[in-house]
C-alpha cells in the first residue's frame, strides 16, 4: 500500500534551537571557590562599560534567534542568585543579564533526527469545516548527545484528505517546572508547563528527572475518554537514563500543563506500551511487549500500575519473525480494535502491519495482515538507522487511516490508507 504515501516529509533541522541551562560545578571542592562562584565573581568585577559591551556582543549574536532573550537571561540569573545567595539589589540589570547568559547555551533539539510520530485529534476543533479535522502530532526529536525530547506539530486534515501543517513559529521554548532548584534534580512524578506565550508547535518537553536524563522516547499519544465522558490526552513513553529504561505516562487536559508520571508494576520495566482510548469491560487496557518479542494484552484498575498480561500475538510471517511490537494505541472501528504493529525481519528490516482485535474481548485476534501495509523501500531505506519504518500512533479520518511514520530513525513521512483495503488484506 505504499502508493498511499504522501509527498510531504519532515526532516531533522539543526536551525531549531532553544536556550537551555548550562551547568558548572557550583559546590567548592574545599580548596577554593567553585567554578560557578569564580565565573560570577569575574562578571561582578567588570566595569559597567565592560559588562555592557559584553552583553551587547551576546545579544548581537543571539537575540534574533530566541524569544524574549533578555527575560530568559534574567530568569537564569534568578536561579544562580538563589543558588549562591547573591544580593540582586546590589547588581544592576546589565550584569544580571550577563551572568544569566554565561549559564545558558543553545541546544539544537532536532539536529540529529526527527522521528516516530503519533497523532491525535487536536483539543481545539473550533472553526473546522465539516469533514475536516485539526490534528496534533508528537514527534521524537533527537539532538546533541543523542538525547531525545518531545516536540509537537499542529495541522489540519481537510475533507479531501489533504494534510496541511501549521507553520512552525520562529522561536521554540522548553517546558519547565515551577520552582525548580538548580541544585536538585527531580525524581518521581513532575508537572511541566508550556510557556504562556508559546504555541504548541513551538514547545519542546525535555528530560527533567533522573530517570529521564538521557531521553524521552517514542511518545504514543491517545485521546482518552473517561467513564464520566471527560476527555484527557494520555501518552506512554520510555524514560531512559543511559542504562535503565522505564515506562511513564504523560497526561494533559489542556496542553498547558503536562504531568509526567512513572508507572509501576512488572510491565513498566519494558518499552512500547500503548493505551486503549477508553476502558474495556470496566478496566484500563494496554498493548505491551513484555518479553521483547511478542505482544501482550495488559489490564489494570489503575492508569499508573501495570503487571504483565496475556500473550495474544506472536511473530508468524517472514517480515516479522525477529520480533513484533505495536505502532500506537488501538483504534476503535465497528469491526473491532484496529492495532497497527511493527515487525522486524531479515537484515533487521522494519515493516508495519495490522491486526483486528475483538471489540468486547481484545485478547481475541480476529484477523491479521499476511503482508506489511508499509515497508521501507527506495528513498525510505536510507538514514541514521536504515530500513526502518515506525509509527507511534495513527488517526481514523472518515474511511481513511492517517498514518504518520518515522523513516530510518531520521525523518517523518505520512500515508493515507483506506481502512476497507486494510481490512480486506487481513486473514
Amino acid at each position: 500500500m505504499e502508493e498511499y504515501t504522501h509527498r510531504l516529509k519532515l526532516h531533522a533541522d539543526p536551525s531549531r534551537v532553544v536556550v537551555r541551562p548550562f551547568h558548572l560545578a557550583w559546590v567548592s571542592n574545599g580548596s577554593g571557590p567553585s567554578r560557578t562562584q569564580r565565573l560570577v565573581a569575574e562578571v561582578m568585577e567588570m566595569s559597567d562599560a565592560e559588562a555592557r559591551d559584553g552583553l551587547e556582543d551576546v545579544l548581537k549574536d543571539f537575540e534574533a534567534r530566541h524569544w524574549q532573550t533578555r527575560r530568559v537571561f534574567m530568569t537564569r540569573y534568578d536561579e544562580i542568585e538563589d543558588l549562591l545567595a547573591l544580593n540582586g539589589a546590589d547588581i544592576g540589570d546589565v550584569k544580571r543579564q550577563l551572568i544569566g547568559a554565561y549559564f545558558c547555551h543553545e541546544y539544537s533539539y532536532a539536529a540529529a533526527a526527527l522521528m516516530n510520530p503519533s497523532a491525535v485529534p487536536h483539543f481545539d476543533q473550533s472553526g473546522m469545516p465539516k469533514g475536516s479535522m485539526r490534528i496534533l502530532m508528537s514527534l521524537r526529536a533527537v539532538g546533541e548527545g543523542h538525547i531525545s525530547s518531545v516536540a509537537f506539530r499542529e495541522g489540519i486534515i481537510t475533507d479531501k484528505s489533504q494534510l496541511k501543517l501549521a507553520t512552525e513559529p520562529p522561536f521554540a521554548t522548553a517546558t519547565d517546572v515551577i520552582g525548580r532548584s538548580e541544585d536538585h534534580v527531580p525524581t518521581g512524578a513532575v508537572t511541566v508547563y508550556r510557556h504562556r506565550d508559546s504555541t504548541l508547535s513551538g514547545t519542546v518537553i525535555f528530560p527533567i528527572t533522573e530517570a529521564q536524563s538521557k531521553g524521552l522516547e517514542d511518545l504514543r499519544l491517545v485521546q482518552f475518554t473517561h467513564d464520566d465522558g471527560t476527555v484527557e490526552w494520555i501518552g506512554t513513553y520510555t524514560a531512559y537514563n543511559g542504562s535503565v529504561i522505564q515506562s511513564e505516562l504523560m497526561r494533559t487536559r489542556d496542553f498547558r500543563a503536562f504531568d509526567l508520571v512513572p508507572m509501576t508494576g512488572g510491565a513498566a520495566r519494558n518499552k512500547g506500551m500503548a493505551l486503549f482510548p477508553r476502558k474495556v469491560g470496566g478496566q484500563y487496557m494496554m498493548i505491551g511487549r513484555s518479553d521483547g518479542e511478542n505482544l501482550f494484552l495488559l489490564k489494570s484498575d489503575s492508569l499508573d500500575h501495570w503487571e504483565d498480561g496475556e500473550k495474544i500475538l506472536t511473530p508468524v510471517y517472514p517480515w516479522e519473525l525477529v520480533q513484533i511490537g505495536n505502532c500506537g494505541p488501538p483504534i476503535e472501528l465497528d469491526e473491532g480494535w484496529l492495532l497497527l504493529t511493527h515487525g522486524v525481519g531479515a537484515m533487521r528490516k522494519y515493516s508495519i502491519g495490522a491486526v483486528l482485535l475483538d471489540k468486547d474481548d481484545p485478547s481475541k485476534v480476529l484477523r491479521r495482515t499476511r503482508e506489511p501495509i508499509l515497508s521501507a523501500k527506495d528513498q525510505d531505506r536510507e538514514g541514521y538507522v536504515p530500513n526502518v519504518v515506525y509509527s507511534c500512533g495513527a488517526i481514523k479520518h472518515g474511511d481513511l487511516l492517517f498514518l504518520p511514520y518515522g523513516i530510518a530513525d531520521s525523518s517523518v513521512g505520512f500515508a493515507f490508507v483506506p481502512i476497507s483495503e486494510m481490512l480486506a488484506a487481513m486473514e
